[in-house]
């Protein structure tokens, strides 16, 4: 029997070779896909959060955002602390009272309500930054109403709010006074230095 021609086997070792590339590239994509899939729909428990601690400044009233349980008001004097929970992706949030634990909601009839379950998407609302500096908050599950206060600092209900409107503008103001640093920022940063005294301080106890 005479030998295989060289251009055959060279064509046959390539095409083993995009196989397994193909293989492989399937899988990663399989998993991506699986890995997205899975933070998505528990961002709850699966992503991580950050915490922030700070005031809502309203431009209407000219005081504070403030979390009475399930009424929510824009008259909250200086020191109206607001807990306010940022998942990962992206500017989602969801805002309760320090003291009331109450976070603030929308229903499907756009009125803002207080609620001490958060995890529901009409408590999730989308920052948005405006070009005077105010920030925005609209609804997650209901596009296009925002959270509102009139003049007196009651609520507005959401289908009676656009984003050029001073009432659903808001100014994020830092705490009176001092807070703990573990409260505001849960997670603590890790830089060069750091490492660099931890790995001393381990030299030290091994001699």
């Amino acid at each position: 029997m005479s030998p295989l021609p060289s251009r055959f086997i060279y064509l046959c070792l390539h095409f083993l070779v995009l196989y397994f590339q193909l293989q492989e590239s399937q899988q990663s994509t399989a998993d991506f896909t699986y890995y997205i899939e899975n933070h998505t729909r528990n961002p709850d428990d699966l992503s991580r959060k950050q915490v922030r601690i700070y005031q809502l400044y309203s431009k209407t009233t000219g005081k504070h955002v403030q979390i009475l349980g399930k009424k929510i008001n824009a008259n909250g004097d200086d020191g109206a602390l607001l807990v306010v929970e940022t998942e990962t992706f992206g500017s989602h949030i969801r805002i309760k009272g320090k003291e009331s634990e109450y976070y603030i909601c929308m229903n499907e009839k756009g009125k803002i309500v207080g609620s001490l379950d958060g995890k529901r998407q009409e408590c999730v609302f989308i920052e948005e930054f405006l070009e005077n500096n105010y920030t925005a908050l609209v609804s997650a599950k209901y596009k296009g109403w925002y959270l509102g206060f009139n003049g007196k600092g009651r609520p507005k209900k959401g289908p009676r709010t656009t984003q050029k409107q001073d009432a659903v503008h808001f100014m994020k103001r830092k705490p009176k006074g001092q807070v703990a640093p573990l409260e505001e920022f849960p997670f603590t940063t890790v830089t060069k230095r750091t490492r660099r005294a931890r790995r001393l301080k381990h030299n030290s106890k091994r001699n």
